[in-house]
């Protein structure tokens, strides 16, 4: 595991009266539907991390061998592996919007049902009623118009299929102990998403995205992700002092006129303090959603 040191070297004094150094925001944008992660590697290990079981448990009681599933916005293909793993010998497909991390995710797959394939969630490249499963996480609380993505997952599920949508809910995510840094950090983010026209609190709204879209016999349940331990703590903790610095979240604050290299310093310094310190504790929690494709076109 990385530590939780600086990437750049700079030493943590920290750097007083930031906000009064930011410069003045820009006029609002209209809503671009840009990701605000982008895929630096500090991203990329995050979702990598990621497993069936510690971010999908909620829709593994749904699955059985030889159903087919479709994986949307499967990034670097790490939960994708394990459901397909799960419905083996069904065909699994992972379809992310990155052509390049769609590369790297068939490149690093060993699973024979599965698959993986370029492709835009509002256009999905299959045909009406062609699975039995749709699973999509973290992937809505990114887009501009999250309903009109479930519709078109809605659409190549098969009647009785079963959606499973998981999203975080940045808005709830708790901390100890407290920094007044951190609570900058997270204003800054709804900020960053607010103008890429994305719900950076998108686990409490799931539940209506998923009826407006169509879908009948919605589920709600929710569950968490916590580091509080010191390996976790450091790898948490080093991701975000990299994240806040150097991915494309840190050259959009910037661009927006939102922030600036000094605060963000600032930011990933304090997540190397709160990742040494042996008390610190950080839960995020997450909305889950289980719902069916009904008989009938909700629109018909």
């Amino acid at each position: 595991m990385e530590k939780a040191s600086l990437p750049d070297g700079t030493s943590s004094a920290h750097t007083a009266h930031m906000a009064d150094a930011r410069p003045e925001p820009e006029a609002p944008r209209t809503p671009t539907g840009q990701y605000t992660h982008g895929h630096h590697p500090s991203v990329l290990r995050s979702h990598e991390w990621r497993t069936a079981e510690n971010s999908a448990g909620y829709l593994l009681g749904r699955l059985a061998p030889g159903l087919e599933l479709l994986d949307v916005g499967c990034g670097p293909g790490t939960i994708t592996a394990d459901l397909g793993r799960r419905v083996a010998p069904g065909r699994v497909v992972g379809v992310d919007s990155a052509a390049e991390v769609v590369a790297r995710a068939a490149e690093s797959s060993d699973v024979a049902n599965v698959s993986f394939q370029h492709g835009d969630v509002y256009a999905l490249p299959f045909d009406d009623d062609s699975f039995d499963v749709v699973h999509a996480h973290q992937v809505l609380q990114h887009l501009p118009d999250p309903v009109a993505a479930l519709v078109e997952m809605r659409r190549v599920l098969r009647v009785g299929g079963v959606l499973g949508a998981r999203e975080g809910d940045f808005g709830g995510f708790m901390w100890a102990p407290a920094d007044p840094v951190l609570d900058r950090w997270m204003e800054l983010y709804h900020q960053v998403t607010a103008r890429n026209g994305a719900e950076a609190d998108a686990g409490r709204h799931l539940l209506r995205w998923v009826r407006t879209a169509g879908f009948i016999q919605p589920v709600m349940t929710s569950s968490t992700w916590t580091f509080a331990d010191p390996e976790t703590r450091s790898w948490w903790g080093g991701l975000w002092a990299e994240r806040v610095q150097f991915s494309a979240l840190a050259e959009q604050a910037v661009d927006y006129g939102l922030s600036d290299p000094d605060e963000l310093a600032e930011i990933a310094r304090a997540f190397c303090r709160w990742a040494e310190d042996p008390d610190a504790t950080f839960v995020i929690p997450h909305g889950e959603v289980l719902a069916t494709k009904g008989e009938a076109d909700p629109g018909a």
